[in-house]
């Protein structure tokens, strides 16, 4: 099962891809950086999608794991007929199992709990700074536009003379 942050994700990192081209080719620098922004924010929400469905999956596995374990448990002392003492070690043995189960459970659940909201505090801690610096370049652009546009050129030599190289 996909999480809907990583389709939303998705979306918004081609949307902002979109966006910035069309930014570039019109020379739209408010369109270029907004298009960037969102980019970085849908590849942001992307990666939180991530993270939340492998703590999911590792979190199902362990569940798994632990119940195929008190599974065999149970079998085993049901196969173990005829003695009393033997029958009474292996309900206390299956007991101990299914208790372990549970605390194992709840221990992963309780991390992945914390992974969860750890991952959607980053997201939103990158969410914001993105937003903030995007307005922040828009701003500078806005506020000088003669210096961002020789900003901009010298990026771009410079760029084309990395892919390029200096023949």
């Amino acid at each position: 099962m996909v999480d809907t942050d990583r389709i939303t994700g998705a979306a918004k990192e081609i949307g902002g891809k979109v966006q910035g081209a069309v930014g570039d080719l019109t020379g739209s620098k408010r369109d270029s950086v907004e298009g960037r922004a969102r980019e970085a924010q849908g590849a942001a929400e992307n990666l939180y999608g991530q993270a939340k469905d492998t703590v999911r999956d590792a979190a199902d596995t362990v569940a798994d794991t632990a119940r195929d374990i008190g599974g065999k448990v149970r079998d085993a002392v049901g196969n173990l007929v005829g003695s009393h003492d033997v029958e009474d070690r292996g309900r206390r043995v299956q007991g101990k199992a299914e208790a372990e189960y549970d605390r194992a459970e709840r221990a992963v659940r309780h991390g992945a709990r914390e992974a969860y909201d750890y991952a959607e505090d980053t997201y939103e801690n990158g969410s914001r700074a993105v937003r903030q610096g995007g307005r922040e370049v828009t701003h500078q652009v806005a506020e000088h536009p003669i210096a961002a546009l020789l900003v901009a050129g010298l990026l771009g030599y410079g760029l084309g003379l990395l892919i390029h190289g200096r023949d």
